[in-house]
């Protein structure tokens, strides 16, 4: 009887606190898995977890990386978070937010993030300010983004440990997965229950693969089978899903680690993309219309699949219903008997996951985000990077309505290609009225930019990037290197007055090149013969309210300088910095910053 009752205390505390692991890749989509039909690619790992998991069929996320990443973090739609585009000074995750790392950290547990963040990166918006006592990770939408460490090429790179950078070895995805592995390895060796996000930036471009993995691809894509589709587009394919191999691969080692460390019973493992596949339309795309960045169902319906094997939960099995990705943070507290804050706009599953309720029929969804700057090469209020009510998707049963317009019944039109907003005016009356509601509850708070705080004692000096000005789109170092005449501002905040320096470059510190000169490829060169800031108090553009606060200053740059500096005082509060270079026949942008509080 004694042994008994111990092994069932035993059995009760391990299900009270289970390691948690989600992974979420960059840019596959649904169709990339061998288990959901893709005819080029076989994912055999991904198809064992698939077989052995719980499976939301009909899960939604958004229609871009940032958006979905704060809504998994903070079971928020993107419209209340803050991050509700991939750059142009919306990428910011609002502070103060509770994470789903400040959460489990909060709870005793240890957590680590490997991989992509894109959420913000300057303190207080790092993963390390935000939960995550492990982390590896690298800055924005991408390596090789304007953020990132100039070079990195997916290969041998630096990303940022803990605050950090260091240089690593190896492939990027290999790079995450082992470092996730071996954080997971600690703490259970320290009997530590843990949190570990593992979100490798593959498959997103620029589409580098392993040599094996492009060659194997490349090999079944030469079949007849595949003749019909132009050389590029194989050739395309190759890399792209040479990369999804390389993510099964590593989806196999982590089971196997799993395994192998007795960690698989106690351990709930949640597999989901950030949105939908970049070139599904263009070879094959589960039945399904659309994709990355588009309203249409390929564009935000992604695979999802929860496994805990010692968890009780029901057997595996597909799971209808509506559900989104603002689900898995209450979700997952809830599994692991945590609490979790009113208010969230996701709903815990649990209990459905357990097989005691289904997805409730009548639930209603809304997909929003804001759209690319693209042709903005200035900051404006009327810029397609500020979120509107009718730029998204409202999602109800079988119904999608897009961009307050079109209807779609997806039983009858999986393809979305027939409009029937005239034949079902109560249908669409009735998602209107729900996406008014929802509009009515976002709107103060839906472009209201955050802040990158100066200055502070956390965090001194600063260092910013043209990926971080407002409503203008430079997120890719190849923009650096082909010198975009583009001009932006950055939206900061002042920790304390004082004397403040502010540097400004055109190519990132790490280069040391000059700012008149070009790559050592003769890609950039341009004829700078000044440097520029000016520094205003203000709020938002939008609103109306910037008040001149500091005169303009102007430095002479030579053809050496690799930077140049100016000093002025600032008090303590919001202020927006402008900061370009000037040629006799041109402006650009500083691509680069550095504020420090002297």
């Amino acid at each position: 009887m004694r042994t008994a009752l111990c092994i069932l205390l035993s059995l009760t505390a391990a299900l009270a606190s289970p390691n948690v692991i989600v992974v979420m890749t960059d840019d596959q989509g649904h169709p990339e898995l061998s288990c959901h039909g893709n005819p080029v690619l076989q994912t055999p790992n991904l198809d064992r977890l698939h077989a052995e998991s719980l499976r939301l069929t009909d899960f939604h996320v958004a229609p871009m990386c940032t958006p979905t990443r704060g809504q998994l973090l903070t079971g928020l739609d993107a419209a209340r978070n803050g991050a509700i585009n991939v750059s142009s000074g919306h990428a910011l995750l609002r502070p103060g937010i509770r994470t789903m790392g400040d959460h489990f950290s909060r709870a005793g547990r240890s957590t680590g993030l490997f991989g992509k963040w894109h959420l913000g990166s300057n303190h207080p918006l790092r993963p390390e300010d935000r939960g995550f006592d492990q982390t590896v990770w690298f800055p924005s939408s991408h390596i090789g983004s304007v953020p990132d460490f100039w070079g990195n090429d997916y290969f041998d790179d630096t990303y940022v440990r803990n605050g950090r950078r260091e240089a690593f070895e190896g492939y990027c995805a290999d790079v995450f997965f082992s470092e996730a592995m071996a954080f997971m390895k600690r703490c259970a060796e320290g009997d530590r229950p843990f949190l570990a996000l593992i979100t490798p930036n593959t498959p997103h471009g620029p589409l580098v693969a392993p040599e094996e993995d492009r060659e194997e691809l490349a090999r079944i894509l030469a079949a007849p089978a595949f003749s019909q589709w132009p050389g590029p587009l194989r050739d395309t394919l190759s890399r792209y899903l040479g990369m999804v191999r390389n993510i099964d691969r590593n989806m196999g080692r982590l089971m196997e680690f799993l395994r192998r460390e007795g960690l698989e019973q106690d351990t709930i493992l949640v597999f989901l993309t950030d949105n939908g596949s970049t070139f599904g339309p263009r070879y094959y795309n589960a039945g399904m219309r659309g994709r990355k960045t588009q309203l249409w169902e390929g564009g935000h319906r992604v695979p999802c699949f929860i496994r805990w094997p010692g968890g009780g939960l029901a057997p595996p099995q597909d799971i209808g219903g509506l559900t989104q990705v603002q689900d898995l943070l209450p979700t997952l507290l809830d599994l692991c008997d945590l609490p979790f804050p009113e208010g969230l706009d996701g709903t815990s599953l649990a209990p459905i996951l357990r097989g005691r309720s289904a997805v409730p029929e009548d639930r209603m969804l809304v997909v929003n985000y804001s759209r690319m700057p693209i042709g903005f090469d200035l900051p404006s209020p009327w810029s397609s990077s500020r979120l509107t009510r009718d730029g998204g998707v409202v999602l109800w049963k079988r119904w999608r309505l897009v961009e307050d317009r079109a209807l779609y019944d997806l039983d009858a039109d999986p393809l979305q290609r027939n409009d029937v907003a005239a034949e079902h005016p109560r249908v669409l009356s009735r998602m209107r009225d729900h996406l008014d509601r929802w509009w009515d509850e976002v709107r103060s708070q839906a472009n209201r930019p955050v802040r990158i705080p100066v200055g502070s004692a956390a965090a001194n000096p600063v260092r910013l990037t043209a990926c971080e000005w407002l409503n203008v789109f430079v997120d890719q170092q190849r923009q650096v290197r082909r010198g975009e005449r583009k001009l932006g501002y950055w939206l900061l905040r002042a920790a304390r007055p004082g004397t403040y320096r502010i540097t400004l470059r055109r190519w990132p510190a790490e280069t040391g090149w000059a700012i008149a000169a070009g790559t050592p490829a003769g890609e950039g060169r341009l004829a700078i013969r000044r440097a520029r800031i000016h520094a205003s108090s203000a709020r938002t553009w939008s609103a109306g309210e910037d008040r001149p606060g500091f005169p303009g200053l102007v430095r002479a740059v030579g053809p050496e300088d690799t930077e140049a500096a100016f000093t002025l005082q600032l008090p303590r509060g919001p202020f927006a910095l402008h900061a370009w270079f000037e040629g006799d026949d041109l402006s650009i942008g500083a691509y680069y910053a550095e504020v420090e509080r002297l």
